[in-house]
């Protein structure tokens, strides 16, 4: 089963000037594309995500998750273009 693109992750891509689509990676959720190249592909299929667990857990859990990807993260998600950026920016 692939991933179904969420609403939120559409609305953080288009603040980045991006656009996303299901990934062609089998191991990866979403592929990244900016001016139609592909720049990245992130998200690890199995793993959730915020929208996912605002979705099936509710906010206050959501927001205990994205703290603590965040502070996981810290040192790949800071370097604009990178996997790590976009994954930080449009699953978190």
């Amino acid at each position: 089963m692939s991933y179904q693109i969420t609403r939120y992750t559409y609305k953080q891509a288009k603040k980045l000037g991006v656009t996303v689509k299901p990934s062609t990676n089998n191991t990866k959720k979403i592929d990244v594309f900016k001016r139609g190249e592909k720049v990245a592909s992130v998200g690890a299929k199995g793993m959730n995500d915020f929208p996912t667990y605002m979705k099936n857990r509710g906010l206050k859990y959501a927001k205990t998750r994205r703290k603590l990807y965040k502070i996981r993260h810290e040192r790949d998600r800071h370097e604009r273009g990178t996997p790590g950026y976009y994954a930080d920016k449009l699953l978190w």
